[in-house]
């Protein structure tokens, strides 16, 4: 009867460990569905409205700087006159996503402008804008927004700049954050 006992005590322990292995792989793996989304949002663009435009000066014996604001005040130093006509800080017309905000990043280096008849130059540096550059500094209200630039002409006496009409590119880069 002992042999009996032990062979049912065997027979139980078997079935047991049997459980707990079952038990013990059924409850290590579990599947779910889950769900991904995605939004495409309107694209960011930029439109030049207003050309930054220093006007007519004269440079006179010595040259200086044509300080231009993002809101369009012209003041210059040194020897520089102005001479009429008309001035402006440039304008871009930025739209997008409704009211999202985006990062103004100005060159990080001077514009060359090129006299058309003899190839003298100027530069263009010290550039400024409202709002100012930076992450998150532009607001896209209603889904637009209009940023205003400046900057800081730097003209030389007659000789290096002479008279002409002085031309030149630079880069402004508008990104949603």
């Amino acid at each position: 009867m002992q042999r009996k006992m032990k062979k049912v005590f065997l027979l139980i322990f078997n079935i047991a460990l049997l459980s707990i292995t079952f038990v013990h792989k059924g409850s290590a793996q579990a599947s779910v569905s889950a769900t991904a989304t995605a939004q495409v949002i309107a694209a960011l663009t930029a439109t030049e409205t207003s050309q930054l435009n220093f006007g007519r000066f004269s440079p006179e014996t010595q040259g200086g700087l044509i300080l231009l604001t993002p809101d369009g005040v012209l003041t210059t130093q040194g020897t520089v006159i102005p001479g009429g006509g008309s001035h402006s800080s440039a304008s871009f017309y930025i739209t997008g996503e409704y009211n999202a905000t985006f990062t103004i990043v100005l060159p990080s280096g001077a514009a060359v402008l090129t006299n058309t008849l003899n190839s003298k130059t100027m530069q263009v540096n010290g550039w400024q804008s409202i709002p100012a550059p930076g992450t998150g500094t532009g607001k896209l209200i209603g889904g637009a927004m209009t940023v205003m630039v400046g900057a800081v002409l730097n003209v030389g006496d007659m000789n290096a700049n002479p008279v002409g009409i002085y031309t030149g590119t630079y880069t402004i880069t508008f990104s949603y954050n």
